[in-house]
């Protein structure tokens, strides 16, 4: 795929087909990641790559921690935006596309509380990646590296019919990461990417998010007309 095509039509995947993903072709894909810049050359990242029993076991968890009412307990806070601010009105539209694709009503909580649940089973993909960085390292320090080794991967699972979504959900109760996937505790827990074939029946996947234009984000300065 060219590069120019795949960063204009990588979306997130919520759906994913069966269909395992085999560990050369996970292999495949982080080892192009890795190309990333960073800085000075620190290549900030690590990576457990999980499939199976094992990834099976950490849904199940979460989805228990969910249920139970506990509360997350992140490495890295990922998300948060100020309630009357922009970004707060595109994170609404985005939930609202999503929950008229997939037919979920504004007061139906039963539904918006699976819908959730979703995002804490790793989107029901195959394989998840967890990217991690080193706890000597400062939090925010790495993190402009990581996004964009993240966003290799995104890119490089085109390349390969493969689909992904970079969640927070699959990382927000990383005592049980640690307990099942063996990520110690001198490791930071930054990042999810669910990864898959895509199955593009299934209604979200559908969804078509909107950029916002150039003009409302740019200043160009010393440039003629």
């Amino acid at each position: 795929m060219e590069i120019l095509e795949a960063i204009r039509t990588r979306k997130s995947i919520r759906g994913f087909k069966p269909e395992p993903v085999s560990k050369e072709v996970l292999a495949e894909i982080l080892e192009i990641a890795c190309r990333a810049p960073s800085a000075m050359n620190s290549q900030p990242w690590e990576f457990f790559v999980l499939s199976g029993k094992t990834l099976d076991a950490v849904r199940q968890r979460n989805i228990q921690c969910i249920r139970s009412g506990m509360s997350p307990e992140p490495d890295h806070k990922a998300m948060g935006w100020p309630q009357d601010s922009v970004y707060r009105q595109r994170q609404v539209g985005l939930a609202k596309q999503l929950f008229q694709l997939m037919g979920i009503h504004r007061e139906d909580m039963a539904k918006r509380m699976e819908w959730m649940e979703r995002g804490f089973r790793y989107f029901d993909a195959p394989a998840s990646i967890v990217v991690v960085s080193d706890r000597r390292l400062t939090e925010a320090g790495p993190l402009l590296d990581i996004g964009g080794v993240i966003q290799n991967i995104c890119l490089a699972a085109l390349a390969c019919g493969l689909g992904t979504c970079v969640e927070d959900q699959g990382v927000l109760y990383p005592r049980i990461l640690r307990e099942i996937a063996g990520i110690p505790e001198s490791k930071r827990i930054i990042m999810a990417i669910a990864i898959g074939y895509p199955d593009w029946g299934f209604p979200a996947n559908a969804v078509k998010t909107e950029r916002e234009p150039l003009r409302n984000l740019t200043t160009w300065v010393g440039f003629e007309g």
